[in-house]
């Protein structure tokens, strides 16, 4: 099983700027891309991007491109080589924040990566959700 813990929700003015983050933990080894989706009060669940933790390449939605970057860390965190970690985590930076961006932003995971992805059944392991608002 793969664990998702989201960090970072808040209160941010529309124009600004907020980073989530988001560690895996527990059999890591399984996924191979991780993400983000948001949901707003009283609306369906919306996708907003993912990246591969192999190569890096990402993927968005269309109401945060140009303003939303995900990025990976996949760092062995020990140079010790019989007590080696390996951090997984995503990071989600949102720029030019709208108040329309208000909502749960919840970390997903996958055992696969594919840019055809953005239905909430295509993702396995999903976080528990930070709340993002931005006030106008």
């Amino acid at each position: 099983q793969v664990q998702l813990a989201e960090f970072g929700g808040g209160l941010v003015q529309a124009g600004g700027s907020l980073r989530l983050s988001c560690e895996a933990s527990g059999q890591t080894g399984n996924i191979f891309s991780m993400g983000w989706f948001r949901q707003a009060r009283g609306k369906e669940r919306e996708f907003v991007g993912a990246v591969s933790l192999i190569s890096g390449n990402t993927y968005y939605g269309d109401s945060v491109k140009g303003r939303f970057i995900i990025t990976r860390d996949t760092a062995k965190t020990s140079i010790a080589s019989d007590n080696a970690k390996t951090k997984t985590a995503a990071y989600l930076q949102m720029d030019m924040l709208r108040p329309e961006d208000t909502a749960v932003y919840t970390c997903i995971a996958d055992d696969a990566y594919s840019s055809s992805h953005y239905s909430p059944a295509d993702f396995k392991f999903w976080g528990r959700g930070t709340q993002v608002t931005v006030s106008s």
